[in-house]
């Protein structure tokens, strides 16, 4: 048995915990690279907290993904102003933007020198800016992540930047500041929770650490997303979600994932999809697929029986066979309102090309099976 585990220094979880956010940050420095993808009134106690604790911001909006220009423009912003840590405040986007300001800020050179597949891969040499991590949304977990996901429209993908250093130095989650999201917003990011719960529990190298935490999370997500979706109001829902995020983010920054983001990462680098719609279309399709090549190819491994472990799990049978996952994947994508990927443009004519993506991928590299072109392309058939 091999396996490693890291996550934020400190995390903290609760209700009303954003008030102590200027105090948090006053502890990493005096001046603030704030990376803000929240609405403003939502910012607005932070920004007070922040300023009663004698913490200075200055703010970089983040408007939709980051890309390799946001990061640019950020870390190029933070050391103009002379900034002492950075804070993220929203989705995953501004999570990621900074934790990618925070170390490209310290880093001479470009985000391409450091970038996994479409880049140099080159380790940071400088410790990055410390980073408090604050999410709006429950889904990617990005707040205890080593990694952060940027855009490149000239590659058509989306890569890493992934280093040790590049775990927050404080991720509070409080599940307050998701209350007010619409029901699309947590129905995407709520499956992108799910995904990432479920991957790596079935990934090619398990990490008995992560398993617990997978197991703990995902009947908790697989009863508490259509309530919160169907009922914003329910605040029990809402905390077990951003539960099930954090738990995501943890299992991810330490075991791998699989074709679901493999596929997220080619095509979100490509179309206007959110990462989160397009890991909710594609959860029931992969586990499909991945079930016909373990029975032909594997017929021995272990996911077979992870697969209907997840799928007791979220079925609440006992007796429940891995396909039953499926199906309840697929229930529940349309009891929610998942868009199919034909919404976003993604057309037949392109499914060669993107499947070809896809493999190259570094996420696909957890994946239980190796897909075959023919079976990548049939997943995106069956998410149109």
């Amino acid at each position: 048995m091999q396996f490693e585990f890291a996550t934020a220094n400190r995390i903290l979880f609760g209700e009303g915990r954003i008030s102590e956010a200027g105090v948090l940050a006053a502890g990493l420095g005096r001046k603030a690279l704030l990376a803000l993808g929240a609405p403003t009134a939502l910012s607005d106690p932070l920004l007070e907290s922040l300023a009663s604790a004698g913490v200075q911001v200055v703010v970089f909006r983040v408007q939709g993904e980051p890309t390799l220009k946001t990061a640019r423009q950020g870390a190029a912003l933070a050391r103009q102003e002379g900034c002492e840590l950075a804070i993220g405040f929203g989705g995953g986007a501004a999570l990621d933007a900074a934790k990618a300001i925070a170390a490209l800020a310290t880093n001479p050179g470009d985000p391409l020198d450091y970038l996994e597949v479409i880049g140099r891969g080159q380790p940071l040499a400088q410790t990055p800016l410390p980073v408090l991590a604050i999410p709006t949304t429950a889904g990617t977990g990005s707040e205890v992540t080593r990694n952060a996901v940027l855009g490149s429209p000239e590659h058509g993908v989306k890569a890493s930047l992934r280093h040790p250093a590049l775990l927050p130095r404080i991720a509070l989650v409080d599940p307050e500041l998701t209350y007010g999201l619409p029901p699309e917003i947590t129905a995407s990011t709520g499956m992108d929770a799910l995904v990432q719960v479920i991957e790596p529990l079935v990934c090619a190298t398990p990490n008995p650490l992560v398993d617990a935490l997978c197991r703990e999370a995902i009947g908790r997500g697989a009863r508490a997303l259509p309530r919160a979706v169907e009922d914003g109001s329910d605040h029990f829902a809402r905390r077990e979600m951003s539960f099930v995020s954090l738990c995501g983010g943890l299992a991810l920054a330490n075991a791998k994932l699989g074709a679901v983001h493999g596929f997220a990462a080619a095509i979100g680098g490509s179309y206007p999809a959110p990462h989160g719609a397009i890991c909710a279309a594609l959860l029931a399709p992969v586990m499909a697929a991945n079930l016909r090549a373990l029975r032909q190819r594997a017929p021995q491994s272990p996911a077979l029986e992870r697969y209907a472990e997840v799928a007791r799990q979220v079925t609440g049978n006992p007796q429940a066979m891995p396909e039953d996952g499926v199906a309840w994947a697929q229930e529940l994508a349309s009891r929610i309102a998942i868009p199919p990927l034909s919404a976003y443009g993604l057309r037949r004519e392109s499914y060669s090309e993107v499947a070809a993506a896809a493999a190259r991928a570094s996420s696909m590299k957890g994946n239980p099976v190796m897909l075959q072109e023919e079976e990548l392309v049939g997943v995106l058939e069956a998410a149109e």
